[in-house]
């Protein structure tokens, strides 16, 4: 199937554009990031709300939709706060530090084939550049903004703010690990860390051979790397701080974190790069897993699905859907204690993509030296290792909390057991405790 037009110049594409397509691209990709966010914080309160049951903003513009212009409009024309004793600079640096490289991501992420601007004869890819380590590019940017929320809850001169600020940098830094991990195996089996490279590669599809029957399987990398898959999902949710993870900002509590001491449009601004992070995480899930702007069966089955502008519908379907999951999993799940969280990141997800990973390294090795086909050697080694993160969820068996009966007449050892431990309260009441009581 051919992409770029038969009329398409042999050089159109990444790094041949003209300065006013390359300026048209940078404004298309700010704004549609602002309206995307907007549109997504619409959505999640509206969806949040079928959820519970409840209405939702449905009073500004049509079925609500200029509610988050308006929560936007107020939160700048509110009075900016600057708490006594604050680093100034560092407090106004630190929302421009997350908000900055959350724009930049997106400069490598492809939304679709070389197709003709129009009203011109100007043809380019709709992607505004690429590198040989576009991925690694987009860790590296999205890595930025922890500096961003350390700084902000340093130099708030706060010690709520301050070890929110602590919370949150080890928080996405620990998930950050896994998330790179699992895109390792991606990068072994597309042969590249290019973008669009890694889109083309999944456009083949796959047969399994079970059982002498040839079963086809798509060639995106969520079928042939699941495991990569679910560990990338969970851990780009613990890095972008978002429910059950949300434990920097935790806006269930009476402070919020590394936020608590700031207002107007700097809060505003450390919300717009939360938004931007999640729709960054799920561009590149889309890229790397969900074959990018291919269209999906059936759809595929159309000669024209994969030419033109109508790869762009598919590849912001596909983004949606992510979006759409950070929404149900917020109306759904509790949040995580950060022990919990801790342990799912280092004690979980990282041990099982450090063993995938070894896994998918032998199977391209013996599917080169052997006659096993590597895809159906690779859905086993899967099911392996899906089963083994099974196990590891199970509940465990139940510890039995006794508590230690105090001897009359003897000291009670707050340290016996290793940890300080109150003594149990003993449910008495002195004469002269009771005589109050029934004064009062």
């Amino acid at each position: 199937m051919t992409m770029i037009p038969l009329a398409a110049p042999p050089d159109a594409g990444v790094g041949h554009d003209p300065w006013w397509v390359i300026g048209l691209k940078v404004l298309i990709i700010f704004v549609l990031l602002v309206v995307l966010t907007l549109f997504n914080i619409w959505w999640e309160r509206r969806v949040v709300a079928r959820m519970q049951h409840r209405v939702g903003p449905n009073v500004h513009g049509p079925f609500g939709l200029l509610q988050s212009l308006a929560d936007g409009v107020k939160l700048m024309l509110k009075e900016d706060l600057m708490p006594k004793g604050v680093d100034r600079f560092v407090y106004v640096l630190a929302p421009v530090i997350v908000a900055v490289p959350a724009f930049l991501t997106f400069a490598v992420i492809p939304f679709g084939p070389t197709v003709k601007i129009p009203f011109t004869e100007t043809y380019t890819r709709l992607q505004l550049t690429d590198l040989p380590v576009s991925v690694l590019y987009v860790m590296a940017i999205a890595s930025i903004g922890i500096y961003g929320i350390v700084l902000g809850g340093w130099s708030s001169n706060s010690t709520y703010s301050l070890l929110g600020g602590l919370r949150s940098s080890a928080q996405m830094i620990s998930y950050e690990v896994g998330m790179g991990l699992a895109l390792v195996t991606v990068f072994l089996f597309a042969g590249s860390m290019s973008t669009s490279e890694i889109v083309a590669a999944q456009s083949t599809h796959q047969t399994v051979n079970l059982f002498g029957v040839d079963i086809p399987i798509p060639g995106w990398y969520a079928f042939l790397l699941f495991p990569s898959f679910v560990i990338y999902v969970v851990s780009m949710i613990g890095e972008t701080n978002r429910a059950p993870f949300d434990l920097p900002e935790a806006e269930g509590e009476l402070v919020a974190g590394f936020l608590t001491e700031y207002s107007s449009i700097k809060y505003a601004m450390f919300f717009l790069a939360e938004y931007i992070n999640m729709a960054t995480v799920s561009a590149l899930a889309t890229t790397l897993f969900l074959g990018g702007w291919q269209a999906p069966w059936p759809i595929s089955l159309w000669d024209g699905a994969n030419s033109g502008y109508w790869p762009v519908l598919w590849f912001f379907g596909k983004l949606m859907a992510f979006i759409f999951f950070y929404i149900w999993l917020r109306g759904t799940l509790p949040r995580l204690r950060y022990d919990q969280f801790m342990k799912l990141g280092w004690k979980i997800l990282i041990p099982v993509s450090l063993g995938w990973i070894l896994l998918v390294a032998t199977v391209r090795a013996v599917g080169r030296e052997t006659t096993f086909s590597r895809t159906t050697l690779l859905v086993a080694a899967g099911v392996v290792v899906v089963l083994a993160l099974l196990s590891m969820l199970l509940p465990g068996k139940p510890k039995d909390d006794k508590t230690p009966e105090v001897a009359d007449g003897k000291d009670f050892d707050a340290f016996a057991g290793g940890f300080p431990v109150p003594p149990p309260i003993v449910d008495t009441q002195t004469d002269s405790r009771s005589k109050e009581g029934s004064r009062g």
